[in-house]
């Protein structure tokens, strides 16, 4: 009998939150210094919503979902700093992700492990190129100590880009890119500008990589290290998470005021890195892949973390439905509507899943990656329908969703009592349960978090075009080209410089069985996580029935 595996120092939410206060990074929202971001208002939602990933990850019936069994140094980690070295890794890494967003809209964490996994490809591919073994073992140093530590890192990775028609080198301003200005005997020093910084105030340390491909002149643009949210000569910029305190037309956002996302603008002043915390300095020619491969991996995780918006989407939909006195399933239009709603989320994430079951393992590290033709149609699936999600949500709610009076309607004495009266639908769904849920849904698609989500969504990860550019350069079409030539009995070509022949495909199999006769690949969770979910976000379970 195996002994257990032992397991990293898991960290609960508050053990996080206490982490931060630890730190001292100078950050400024709404042009304010913020002294501990792990008590500002501003960013309390940014903060609850990371704070879930950990308290989820020590709740025993979440643990093979949350954590993973990291085979470099066999230990138990969160998985959302663990490397992939399976399909089941990336299938179970799709589900968490989208349980965790079903609760928060955004997990935000993920980036750390989007980017550990391309990083530590990275590295191995220099090893190989140079006959080394230096990148590979630096990037296990620290991959550890993340794991060890339970840390959450942020990804600066975006720069500011400056004039987009210029290349890197040819900036008026060099700082509109991150570059490296100095280098000596005990590390680098590196400055200039990193914008939308997802959750920049309050993880623990940034990576900073290459947002594209580089050339020979941009050498020194081309750098990929770890800086620690407080390192002197790092500002962030930061705008609030969600809309905690805010008081907008239509009263507190329900969603929004307790979840939300900061993104940050991060300013590098000659900031010092030691050689241990760089992964690489100048060595252009592999930028391009980092680049490719952290999209790949990213793109993967947004369709979970869409998903589990849509799932929202679903679930606050029907409610709506019922509150106004109907039964989709009775309702030819609102069924049709709710199955669209249904069929574009689970469209999408099935993507995720057969980019899950068709990855290959990286020829350099071993790290699994999803297979780019299906991430890159499910990301773009998810960019260009989420407005259709939002439509749809607001066909089958109504226009009471923007239209209520404000909630200090509901405690005033002169109108309270007949607006309860008048505003109720279904005699089953009370006054305040129809309203709440139409103020939910006005939160999440009609007012500033649902403009967030529509964006973020759109541009998240790449923009459309770079999805269809990847799309077209992995897509089998000579495959596809050589099938009808066939057919034509013109033969086949052996051109290979003929464009629609360059990409080809083999078949594939499942050759070793891809799961014990008579065992399904996915598995249920066990019964009730459902309110463990919600007791670690502070919600009470639902009660028990009768």
């Amino acid at each position: 009998m195996h002994a257990p595996a032992a397991t990293a120092g898991l960290m609960s939410g508050e053990a996080y939150r206490e982490s931060l206060r630890r730190l001292h990074p100078r950050v400024f929202v709404d042009g304010r210094r913020i002294e501990h971001v792990a008590d500002e208002p501003a960013l309390r939602p940014g903060v609850n919503a990371i704070a879930l990933t950990y308290d989820l990850a020590l709740k025993p019936e979440y643990e093979p979902l949350m954590t993973a069994l990291q085979r470099t140094s066999g230990k138990r980690v969160n998985r959302l700093s663990h490397i992939d070295t399976s399909p089941g890794d990336l299938l179970n890494k799709l589900e968490m992700v989208r349980l965790l967003c079903q609760e928060t809209g955004c997990a935000q964490r993920y980036l750390t492990h989007d980017a550990l996994n391309a990083i530590g490809q990275n590295a191995a591919r220099l090893d190989d190129a140079r006959g080394t073994r230096e990148h590979s073992a630096r990037f296990l140093e620290y991959l550890h100590r993340v794991q060890d530590q339970d840390l959450t890192l942020g990804v600066a990775m975006t720069d500011a880009k400056g004039d987009r028609s210029l290349r890197p080198h040819q900036q008026a301003n060099v700082d509109s890119y991150l570059h490296v200005v100095e280098r000596h005997a005990k590390g680098i020093v590196i400055s200039g500008t990193k914008a939308i910084v997802t959750g920049a105030p309050y993880v623990h340390e940034l990576l900073v990589m290459p947002c594209r491909n580089m050339g020979p002149e941009d050498a020194d643009f081309a750098v990929c290290c770890s800086v620690p949210i407080d390192a002197p000569g790092l500002t962030i910029v930061a705008r609030p998470a969600g809309r905690p305190g805010d008081k907008v037309e239509h009263g507190e956002p329900l969603f929004s005021r307790k979840y939300g996302q900061s993104t940050g603008v991060c300013m590098f002043d000659r900031v010092f890195v030691p050689w241990e915390r760089v992964f690489y300095a100048g060595e252009w020619e592999h930028s391009g892949q980092l680049t490719y491969d952290y999209a790949t991996h990213h793109r993967h995780t947004c369709i979970a973390a869409r998903a589990g918006f849509g799932d929202l989407l679903i679930g606050a939909g029907a409610l709506m439905c019922e509150a106004n006195g109907f039964d989709p399933g009775r309702e030819t239009h609102l069924r049709e509507q709710m199955v669209e709603l249904i069929k574009i989320t689970e469209g999408f994430y099935a993507c995720g899943v057969a980019g899950s079951v068709y990855a290959k393992a990286d020829p350099y590290s071993g790290t699994f990656m999803p297979d780019p033709v299906f991430v890159n149609i499910g990301k773009l699936l998810l960019a260009t329908q989420i407005y259709d999600m939002h439509r749809i949500a607001h066909y089958v709610s109504g226009g009471l969703i923007v239209s209520l009076p404000g909630p200090d309607e509901d405690h005033n004495p002169e109108t309270a009592a007949k607006l309860s009266e008048v505003l109720r639908a279904n005699p089953a769904v009370p006054y305040e349960q129809r309203i709440q849920a139409a103020r939910f849904l006005e939160d999440l698609t009609a007012g500033y978090q649902g403009g967030w989500y529509s964006l973020i969504s759109l541009h998240g990860g790449g923009s459309p075009a770079a999805m269809k550019q990847e799309i077209w350069r992995h897509y089998p079409v000579g495959s596809k080209v050589e099938l009808v030539e066939r057919l034509l009995d013109r033969g086949l070509s052996e051109d290979a410089d003929r464009p629609i022949t360059r990409n080809r495909q083999a078949g594939k199999c499942c050759d070793m069985g891809c799961s014990a006769p008579g065992q399904p690949v996915m598995v249920d969770l066990p019964q009730g996580g459902r309110g463990a979910a919600q007791a670690a976000a502070g919600a009470p379970p639902p009660a028990s029935q009768p």
